[in-house]
């Protein structure tokens, strides 16, 4: 594996860990129990759309260096 894949790799996971502790708030959440649970849900499916995202760049990017001869 390439540094700089590495390196990326790092840089999206540590942005990722500084914006869900952006995110977070202290304290007890507010509403019910039912919304707490579909805003946590809503998150993650934001989350995995955008590793899903990130992924596919590395991957083309990957790709599109070597020729299908």
């Amino acid at each position: 594996m390439d540094r700089t894949t590495v390196v990326h790799i790092c840089r999206v996971a540590k942005q990722g860990a500084l914006s869900a502790l952006a995110a977070s708030v202290p304290g007890r959440p507010a509403g019910t129990p039912e919304q707490a649970e579909l805003a946590a849900a809503r998150s993650e499916i934001e989350r995995l759309r955008a590793t899903v995202t990130e992924q596919a760049v590395v991957l083309h990017l990957h790709q599109g260096k070597s020729r299908w001869d």
